[in-house]
């Protein structure tokens, strides 16, 4: 951009983001540059609609100059703007979590109806398990305020930022993160499982996107010989750890949705709910110790479709 980013404009800045991811074949650049230029300008949607033509600092035109080579060169946009906001809270990334995408909201969504009945009785405590960032913990403590959470990973680096996540919501207080290999380092029950436990082949690596392969951590996708290896290890031991009437919640693989209902059921456990991402694919189910009986799987909403 050379001599003339002295002078350019946040109208013709965020033109000069388009074009360039356009040729680079992002499929979604009007979004992406919108993003980058408004995140390395500080600026948002009103300024850019108000005041087109005004003059970008030199300084923030090289800093979304090299935004914009990191983008082409396959870093995911949310890498390089370091967060991402994700079901109502924002979320601080880091080298070891994953970039949590819309997708796993259909969790979310799909668990907080059976949580928010534990209102009445004021308490309600959350698993996380592989809570990365704290995507979804966080995002069920920011809807249900009587709700306290204990994240877990292997990863230490996760866990520090998905307890700086916590203080940046505002919900640090009911928030705590332990380093847990699954239920390894795990005491107590609780009324909700939730996690969005690695899920790939691990044959499958090597087909996903770049973004994908190149910048979120393995351990995270690599679900081992036939993807399901973590689900096996929830499933075997979730029922130990549930308060009588509690719930398990898990993001799947938009194929696995038979196989890890099958494996549910074989570990004594019944099924309470599902719900689709935003292109209409199975993203998440929700299960129930059979013993609860259909008459309270009737009162915590069975069969929940969030489609």
């Amino acid at each position: 951009m050379g001599e003339a980013s002295r002078s350019i404009t946040l109208a013709g800045l965020l033109a000069h983001a388009r074009q360039s991811l356009k040729q680079a074949g992002i499929e979604e650049a009007v979004l992406e540059a919108r993003l980058l230029v408004e995140h390395f300008t500080q600026t948002d949607r009103t300024t850019a609609l108000s005041a087109p033509d005004r003059v970008v600092a030199e300084e923030q035109v090289h800093a979304v100059a090299g935004a914009l080579e990191e983008r082409t060169s396959g870093v995911p946009v949310h890498r390089i703007i370091g967060q991402r906001d994700f079901h109502g809270v924002t979320l601080r990334l880091s080298p070891e979590t994953l970039d949590p995408r819309p997708d796993t909201e259909a969790l979310v969504d799909l668990v907080l109806p059976a949580l928010s009945r534990f209102a009445e009785n004021g308490s309600c405590r959350i698993l996380d398990l592989g809570t990365g960032s704290g995507a979804i913990a966080l995002a069920l403590l920011k809807e249900l305020p009587f709700a306290t959470a204990l994240g877990t990973d292997i990863q230490p680096g996760a866990l520090e930022t998905a307890m700086a996540n916590a203080d940046l919501n505002g919900v640090g207080d009911r928030f705590d993160a332990k380093i847990s290999n699954w239920f390894e380092a795990v005491d107590g029950r609780f009324h909700a499982i939730v996690s969005n436990p690695p899920y790939i082949a691990s044959k499958e690596i090597e087909t996903l996107s770049r973004e994908v392969r190149e910048h979120d951590p393995l351990q995270a996708l690599d679900g081992g010989k036939d993807g399901l290896d973590a689900y096996r290890a929830i499933a075997d031991e979730a029922a130990a750890f549930l308060t009588p009437n509690g719930v398990v919640a898990i993001e799947i693989g938009h194929d696995q949705r038979e196989a890890v209902t099958a494996l549910f059921h074989g570990r004594g456990f019944s099924s309470a709910g599902q719900a689709s991402d935003l292109a209409g694919r199975d993203r998440a189910l929700m299960f129930l110790p059979e013993h609860l009986g259909a008459p309270q799987q009737k009162r915590l909403g069975n069969r929940i479709d969030c489609r």
